[in-house]
């Protein structure tokens, strides 16, 4: 198979793209290759892996989707701070090796250090002894460790029957294993993404709990600070939020993106590669992206 990007003019038209999805480099289960194996098999056929503040597997990732015919385009899931609360900014199209990106990727990283380290405390006051070291067992690493490793092992442990159902009672602001985030602000995480080539994407925006103003203001600033898509068909959206979502991108003339959100077959919402296709009269994210395809 060619290693050359496609131009921009001879893309052809995905039919199925999965550009939202995480491997054991972040919080995910399968490694880089089972993934691109899996969503070859379901049919996918524009694939990005957009590990959470980590683009340590896209190189196997690439390699993967290449050898089995896999159209791949890189991608990365920054964690970025508005008004306190953690939004997610997909960047598709990244050079991995972009040295801006890669120095705001490692800050986020050994920001996870010492936010596992308070979660594991705060757990610890409420009877849940060694939640670290527990956690640490679903991580490849401390820098990688995430609120999923922890709901992780509290379930191994029988705290609770699902990850959903730690996160609720115990991972949220106001309950005893939340901790702090130290990430870069929403404009300066847009900027490495659009620095490093790459368009951002405002990931599942129906999961945050922003009242109609404060969403707005996200909304605006995104905007300003260079955003040019969102995700419209996600496993986190119902059915009337993608509509909703769809309208929102048609009104601000933004590119639509879709992606499963995949971390493993236990615990997502939908398989790899299962969403429905975008809505009709949307611009997709891939028709910004060009040349930065690999098939």
């Amino acid at each position: 198979m060619s290693n050359k990007t496609t131009p921009a003019a001879a893309l052809p038209r995905y039919g199925r793209a999965d550009l939202h999805c995480h491997s054991v480099y972040s919080d995910g289960v399968l490694t880089p290759h089972a993934l691109a194996q899996h969503a070859a098999a379901q049919g996918v056929d524009l694939w990005a892996l957009t590990d959470h503040d980590s683009v340590a597997g896209q190189q196997e990732a690439r390699e993967s989707a290449q050898a089995l015919g896999l159209a791949w385009v890189s991608g990365v899931e920054v964690s970025v701070d508005f008004l306190g609360q953690t939004i997610h900014i997909v960047g598709l199209g990244v050079d991995s090796e972009h040295p801006g990106l890669r120095a705001l990727l490692q800050h986020h990283r050994n920001s996870r250090i010492p936010r596992a380290q308070a979660m594991a405390a705060g757990l610890a006051a409420v009877g849940i002894a060694d939640a670290y070291a527990g956690a640490l067992q679903y991580a490849g690493q401390p820098e990688q460790l995430s609120r999923t490793h922890f709901a992780r092992h509290l379930v191994a442990i029988g705290r609770c029957a699902t990850v959903a159902e730690v996160f609720r009672h115990y991972l949220v602001p106001g309950k005893p294993g939340y901790a702090p985030h130290g990430w870069a602000a929403l404009h300066d995480g847009i900027a490495q993404i659009v620095a490093a080539g790459g368009v951002a994407v405002l990931a599942h925006p129906g999961r945050y709990k922003l009242e109609r103003l404060p969403m707005q203001i996200l909304l605006d600033r995104f905007a300003q600070s260079g955003g040019q898509a969102i995700e419209v068909t996600t496993s986190a959206h119902t059915p009337a939020q993608t509509h909703s979502y769809a309208a929102l991108a048609r009104a601000r003339g933004w590119a639509a993106s879709c992606g499963s959100d995949f971390h493993s077959p236990a615990e997502s919402r939908c398989a790899l590669g299962s969403l429905p296709p975008l809505p009709s009269g949307l611009t997709p994210v891939w028709q910004l992206l060009g040349p930065r395809i690999v098939a």
